[in-house]
This record gives structure tokens, sequence and C-alpha cells, in this order.
């Protein structure tokens, strides 16, 4: 009868103890987590080419660790960085370092970037078959219009020996920053995505790789002068402080930085990017 007595309790700490486990398990089971394994979607904004076309190569990688990669792409410099900070977005790819800090600067934004990707040199174009060292007097020479892009491209034409600057300012110069303009050559700032458009309209246009790229036109072959492989415009990836650390971007940053991606810029591109890793 002691025996029984004695079994009796302890048959009840166990049920109850199965039970709590049971409950457990139920209770993480309907509540997971980002990085509990289940998976995850991502929403990317990207630009087209090649920011889009790189996250949509790694997709299928991505698939098979847990994290569904949704490529929303853009065709502006600005929706995919407020988007990011009103949490529409996980992350964006489509910009240089130094464009992110005047965005975070212009807009108090604490964006943040959480790897380098690839370089896209900038071009000088013409469809008037000039050469850029031989600009003829009074040219007109369209250039991206936000201020960055711009002090990048007025810096690519002071290398081509077009003008000289101000060089006290480095990549923050503006066409008022134009200190010796032997050509007296006309600056023509423009939207970024409009620069394709205006080739037959001015004497040279200075456009980014990624508009180059949609616009048909091969940085490598077209281009009349180019940025060289060490420009400090690496386009990165970037996310908010909230979310940076997650498991899900950890895993989209390291497919980005793969030696298969590295390949396949290398090989896809032939030289119109170059891996920044």
């Amino acid at each position: 009868m002691l025996k029984k007595k004695w079994l009796l309790p302890a048959a009840s700490l166990v049920l109850a103890m199965s039970l709590t486990a049971c409950g457990q398990a139920k209770k993480d089971e309907a509540a997971p987590t980002k990085d509990s394994g289940k998976e995850v979607t991502l929403k990317v904004g990207a630009s087209a080419v090649p920011h889009a076309e790189i996250l949509n190569y790694i997709k299928p990688k991505l698939k098979q660790e847990g994290v569904e990669l949704d490529v929303k792409v853009f065709n502006d410099y600005v929706q995919p960085n407020i988007q990011l900070n009103e949490k529409q977005l996980d992350a964006n790819f489509f910009q240089h370092i130094p464009y992110l800090e005047q965005f975070n600067k212009d807009h108090n934004m604490n964006l943040v970037d959480v790897a380098k990707v690839h370089i896209e040199p900038m071009g000088v174009y013409t469809k008037k078959g000039e050469d850029i060292k031989k600009v003829k007097d009074g040219a007109t020479i369209s250039v991206p219009n936000d201020a960055t892009n711009e002090g990048r491209a007025l810096k690519l034409l002071e290398k081509a020996g077009v003008f000289q600057l101000d060089d006290t300012k480095g990549y923050k110069v503006t066409p008022s920053d134009i200190k010796e303009n032997p050509h007296h050559v006309q600056i023509k700032p423009l939207e970024a995505a409009m620069l394709p458009r205006t080739i037959d309209d001015v004497d040279f246009a200075v456009i980014n790789t990624n508009y180059a790229l949609q616009a048909n036109l091969n940085p490598t072959k077209d281009a009349v002068f180019i940025e060289g492989k060490d420009s400090p415009f690496a386009n990165v990836l970037v996310t908010r402080q909230d979310n940076k650390d997650s498991e899900a971007i950890k895993k989209l940053v390291q497919e980005l930085n793969s030696p298969d991606v590295k390949k396949y810029i290398e090989d896809h591109y032939k030289g119109a990017i170059v891996p920044a890793f």
C-alpha cells in the first residue's frame, strides 16, 4: 500500500511534465520567428540591371536555405531607400556608399550597408564619334543630377582633361566648381535614368553603368572614356539597423559575396561591372 501511494504522485508528476513539454512544443510551433528555420521572405528593392539580375541569379540557392527572395525593381534612386526606411522593403541593392551617406544625411535616416558587391565604372558616351579628350568648344555634356553622382561625373570629365575643378571639394563638386574651362563646355544635369535618352541631343553623356546596360550600351565597348577598377564607388547591399544582423540577411550577404557570384559577374558582364569582394 505504501508503494502504491508513492507511485501515484510520481506518475502525476511525469504526466504534468509531459503535458507541459507538449504545451511548450505547440507554443513554439505556433509562433515561429524569422530565424527559427521556417522559410522567410526577403523583399529587396533593386535597379533592373545589373542588381536585379544578380539577385535573381542567387534566388534558387537562397530558396534551398529557407529564404524566399522577392525582388522589387525600381527605376529611380529615391524610392528604394524611402520604402526600406518605412519597412516596406527588407533591403535594397542599387547604390554606392557615398550616395547612401548623402541620402541618410539629407533625409535624417540611418540605413546601413552590409556588403560590397560590385563596382559599376561610370562612362562617357557619345553618338557623334568624337574623342572626349579633343572636345570641341561649346560642347554640351549631360551628367547625373544627384549630389554624389554629379560630382563623380565631373571628376571623370576632369580626369579626361575636359576642365579643371576646385581640388578642395573632392567628389562634392558641382558645375559651379569648374575653375578652368578652356573649351567653354556646358554641363547639363539630368535625372540619371534620363541620361541614355540624351545621347542624340548632346555632345557627350556621362551615364551610370546600370542605366547604360538597360539602354543596350556596353561600357567596355561603347564608352569613349571610363572609370578605372580603382573606383571608390562600390555598390552595396543596404538594410536597416533593426534587421542587419538577421539570419536571412546574413544568408543573402553570404550568397552575394560567394565565389559563384564573382564568377557570374565576371563571365556575364565581361568587365562592364567588376566584383568588389
